[in-house]
């Protein structure tokens, strides 16, 4: 892979990490996001470059990766791949049905369940957010939307948290963060820009779209997307770990740079760590197979039924910006929208630490990727070299400018 293509690529995939409390700044340069009615008819995919993605994946456990499970599909073939190890201590094989932290792509989930609600006519898209969550959100946020939380342009400011470096977020890593206190501690400070104006990618506005779940429903987050997703989906190896800090069942250890008790720098074991920061925007366990599955149902309309499916596929209009770079808003109610290979993608990155995670495809699903990769520096400025490597072997580069 040639610089420039590492490094525009690199630079579209870090914007699904960017959004906890360890969050890097956005990336600049993301090459631009790809249109959503004027996109150039692409060439067919060819059968999957096996060698490629194999390729992708293998000499693992190396230095910025422990492990790599990866499926793709399409109307030209499948592909499946694992390689790495499930943990450094034993070197034992990894386990290609592993489950992981998703990260991120527990957007893709929240965004779907509100959505349902609005087309069960429940909730409002246009319809501020304070109407339903008078006594959580202050009149400073009046006019944000609810269609402006899932689509990044609520200009909420992100949450604090304790710590500054990965060393002290491991010491902090079994605090309890709750979605209230997360949101108090957001909507204490100013807006960061006009609702709508611009678009900045943070957690804080799916923490408050849990919420706003939970209040139309009467019923918890979680319980609400099990009983609309994960159940009539069959996604068996999905779930929400609440304030449990393991991974329960089969998976592949994850690992961190950082610095030792012993003062070097090296990997440290992170798979247990709590993750009630990301709640509703980034604490999802899942498998390869069960976000596939749920990939296919969802841009096929089986999740979201009706005209309010285009919502995922749609972007906000042209004279929104991104918050920090600049750069022409890549975000819709869920998704992020790439161009690759001449192919124009969604999908939603997600990153925990010690895990990526992604998925990704065509609109027509000629092709699908889903990803998880034990990143040894999960939420770090760049985008990992294998998932690099895989995005690339399945889509193609991305476009230039």
């Amino acid at each position: 892979m040639n610089a420039r293509t590492r490094t525009a690529l690199a630079a579209a995939l870090v914007l699904g990490i960017a959004a906890g409390p360890a969050a890097p700044a956005l990336a600049a340069g993301a090459p631009k996001p790809a249109a959503t009615s004027t996109a150039a008819k692409a060439p067919a995919y060819g059968a999957p470059d096996a060698k490629a993605l194999a390729a992708a994946i293998a000499g693992l456990p190396g230095d910025t990766a422990t492990a790599a499970l990866a499926r793709l599909s399409g109307t030209s073939g499948a592909w499946r791949g694992s390689s790495g190890v499930h943990d450094l201590r034993s070197g034992s094989p990894a386990d290609p049905d592993a489950r992981f932290r998703a990260g991120s792509v527990t957007k893709v989930f929240t965004a779907a369940t509100l959505l349902q609600l609005a087309t069960e006519k429940r909730v409002g898209l246009d319809r501020p957010v304070r109407a339903y969550l008078p006594e959580l959100i202050p009149a400073a946020y009046e006019k944000v939307t609810v269609r402006q939380l899932l689509n990044h342009t609520s200009g909420l400011p992100s949450a604090d948290f304790a710590g500054t470096t990965v060393e002290e977020w491991y010491e902090n890593r079994f605090l309890v963060h709750t979605p209230r206190g997360m949101v108090a501690s957001a909507t204490a400070k100013p807006p960061e820009f006009p609702a709508g104006k611009r678009q900045h990618y943070l957690n804080i506005n799916y923490t408050v779209a849990g919420l706003l779940i939970e209040r139309v429903t009467g019923h918890t987050y979680e319980s609400e997307v099990t009983r609309r997703i994960i159940e009539p989906l069959g996604l068996h190896g999905t779930s929400y770990p609440g304030a449990d800090p393991l991974i329960h069942g089969p998976h592949n250890h994850g690992y961190q740079t950082m610095r030792l008790d012993d003062g070097t720098t090296g990997l440290r074991d992170v798979s247990v760590w709590g993750a009630t920061d990301g709640w509703a925007a980034g604490d999802i366990i899942s498998t390869t197979a069960d976000l596939e599955r749920f990939t296919k149902a969802l841009f096929r309309g089986r999740v979201v039924r009706g005209p309010l499916l285009e919502e995922m596929f749609t972007l906000p209009g042209p004279s929104v910006r991104d918050y920090e770079s600049g750069a022409p808003a890549a975000y819709s109610a869920g998704l992020t929208s790439w161009r690759l290979g001449g192919h124009e993608v969604w999908g939603k990155t997600g990153g925990r630490w010690g895990y990526n995670a992604g998925i990704g495809g065509t609109r027509d699903l000629s092709r699908t990727l889903v990803y998880s990769v034990n990143s040894t520096d999960a939420k770090g400025q760049g985008t990992n070299d294998v998932v690099m490597g895989l995005i690339v072997s399945a889509f193609g580069a991305p476009a230039r400018e």
